[in-house]
């Protein structure tokens, strides 16, 4: 008997949107925490599905991101059945949450715990949140949200922080679920695992890899401008076009494209709280996961 999908509800983001999804033959379901690579992945996969840099329309349009509440479902739900193309739609829900159907793809991308935190503490300075909570319909706040503690120590509290997964996706035991999860299925022919420090060091292996994996077959002559298309650099410079800027909600989309490489938590934390903070990962994911994600 197939279990149901947990749901995952926040105030910005509803997982059971996906209850009675119609897939496709082909689909591709990014599924990726906040800031570990999602956009590069949407990114990578219009250039296969398309096969030239210059796509058809913005990259949020080519591949909605279902559980955002900002956009009402019927409207997401009306986009994804108009798309003739193969359809890759963006998703932050773990794989628990999300129904696994034999028609599709899953493709989960993983970043190193620190620096995913570190870019997500940078967005969150990026995000109109007074728009976002209007357009998801959530009541006015009583209280003016309190301000954040600089980042080194936001970082070393985030650390700390004990909350339940379901609770808060994006806290360490939220990231360490959804890649565990992720991890335990890595075997399944419909799944897929990448590694985001893998995409800085070989773009061009890491499109060719995802190519053989979706089938997609792509001309040797086209293989140099789709991977010049993905780097950091060209996507940082098309950032209107790519960038995940639904309804407005981001104050800058350029500044979405910060900084794209590796060590930024690193460089913040000392080797005794490094040790501490490797010493809690390993509590939460087995061992061979843990090793992979910090090689």
């Amino acid at each position: 008997m197939t279990q149901a999908p947990v749901r995952y509800l926040s105030t910005d983001e509803d997982s059971g949107r996906w209850d009675g999804f119609p897939f496709r033959q082909g689909d591709i379901v990014i599924s990726t925490r906040s800031k570990s690579g999602t956009t590069w992945l949407q990114m990578i996969c219009a250039l296969l599905v398309f096969q030239t840099p210059d796509l058809p329309a913005p990259l949020p349009a080519l591949s909605p991101w279902l559980d955002l509440l900002v956009t009402p479902e019927v409207e997401v739900f009306a986009q994804l059945e108009a798309q003739q193309h193969r359809r890759f739609v963006k998703t932050h829900t773990p794989l628990d949450g999300i129904p696994i159907d034999v028609r599709a793809t899953y493709i989960v991308v993983a970043r190193h715990p620190l620096d995913m935190a570190v870019s997500l503490y940078h967005q969150g300075d990026n995000l109109d949140r007074e728009r976002m909570r209007r357009l998801a319909g959530q009541p006015e706040p009583d209280e003016p949200p309190a301000p954040r503690a600089p980042l080194r120590e936001w970082l070393l509290g985030w650390i700390d922080r004990d909350v339940s997964h379901l609770d808060e996706m994006d806290s360490m035991p939220g990231v360490m679920w959804h890649l565990s999860d992720a991890w335990a299925r890595r075997h399944e022919p419909n799944v897929v695992l990448v590694h985001y420090d893998d995409l800085i060091s070989d773009l061009d292996g890491q499109m060719r890899r995802l190519a053989v994996l979706l089938g997609i077959d792509v001309a040797a002559e086209a293989w140099p401008d789709l991977v010049d298309a993905a780097t950091f650099a060209r996507m940082r410079s098309r950032a209107d076009a790519l960038a995940p800027n639904h309804a407005g909600i981001l104050k800058d989309t350029a500044a979405f494209f910060r900084r794209g490489s590796s060590g930024s938590g690193r460089e913040l934390v000392a080797d005794d709280e490094l040790a501490h903070y490797r010493k809690r990962v390993e509590q939460m994911a087995p061992k061979d996961l843990v090793d992979w994600l910090h090689r």
